[in-house]
């Protein structure tokens, strides 16, 4: 429910994997069985050959942004317990970045670095005034809600809850029973507190018009059909909403990526040469990111 990207267009494990050299024993072996055996100029031949393209930009790029820009341990703890945030704790991060082929918190770090570097890079030179921020915090930053649904595929299903509900069962209980979304089922559907606009329209339109422990109708939006519970609200302060402000507020005047890239590309005079590779910067998909 909640929007959430990490901008990658490949794993750090498959990039972590494209930087092992042969070395000096290039005929390493790497696997070993009854049916044959794999060396590790093959393994590297194969990977080259799969991905070595896509692998060998994502690298070029890190290494220019790292050079321009410097990533804290700091900054990337505190992502991610910004990331832990979102998803209502640590425990629901890990299971969503485990079904996303995402294991162990160095790979996790690794990924969060590189996010990191690509903001500071769209948002270098961005200014924003204090009177957008006051102007943003107002429509959308000052009242967060704190909420729990229900989220299931059909309105036959969707009515058949709601009768429950109007029976007085437990709304914890039925949506740990019926809720297709994996990220709140098993915490009774509870969402954690949001602001406005973290949400699908409809979804959104809704929650925001509701009192503390109503109960909604079924409410259709592209997941399939909620029904939503308002546990509780809070006015925020703009002292405390500030910096979070500014920095979205950057984001949303952030400099097109791929202009910045394709400007470091030619600034380091860069010289592939692997011949098999020469073309990995010219063939490359744009980003599509802002």
């Amino acid at each position: 429910m909640k929007k959430w990207v990490i901008f990658f267009g490949i794993s750090v494990g498959v990039l972590s994997l494209s930087a092992c050299n042969p070395g000096v024993n290039s005929e390493e072996i790497i696997v070993q069985s009854q049916a044959g055996e794999i060396t590790k100029d093959e393994f590297y031949s194969q990977l080259k050959t799969q991905a070595g393209d896509q692998v060998l930009k994502q690298m070029i790029d890190t290494m220019l942004l790292e050079k321009k820009y410097k990533v804290s341990d700091k900054e990337i703890d505190a992502k991610i317990k910004d990331y832990e945030k979102q998803f209502g704790g640590k425990e629901s991060l890990d299971q969503a970045l485990e079904q996303k082929g995402i294991k162990g918190e160095n790979e996790f770090e690794k990924m969060i670095k590189q996010e990191l570097l690509f903001e500071k890079a769209a948002t270098d030179g961005v200014k924003v005034s204090e009177e957008e921020i006051k102007k943003a915090f107002d429509e959308k930053y000052k009242e967060e809600i704190k909420a729990s649904h229900i989220l299931v595929k059909d309105e036959k299903t969707a009515t058949e809850v709601k009768a429950k509900l109007e029976k007085s069962e437990d709304f914890s209980q039925l949506a740990r029973e019926y809720s297709i979304d994996p990220g709140s089922k098993d915490r009774g559907g509870d969402l954690g507190y949001f602001r406005k606009e973290s949400m699908v329209p409809e979804f959104d339109k809704v929650v925001f018009s509701m009192k503390v422990n109503e109960i909604s109708n079924p409410v259709k939006t592209q997941h399939g059909y909620h029904i939503i519970k308002v546990t509780d609200k809070k006015t925020n302060a703009l002292k405390d909403m500030k910096d979070t402000i500014e920095k979205e507020l950057k984001f949303s005047k952030a400099k097109p990526i791929d202009t910045l890239i394709s400007q470091l590309h030619e600034e380091a005079d860069i010289n592939i040469k692997d011949k098999d590779l020469k073309d990995a910067l010219a063939k490359q998909p744009q980003t599509g990111m802002k």
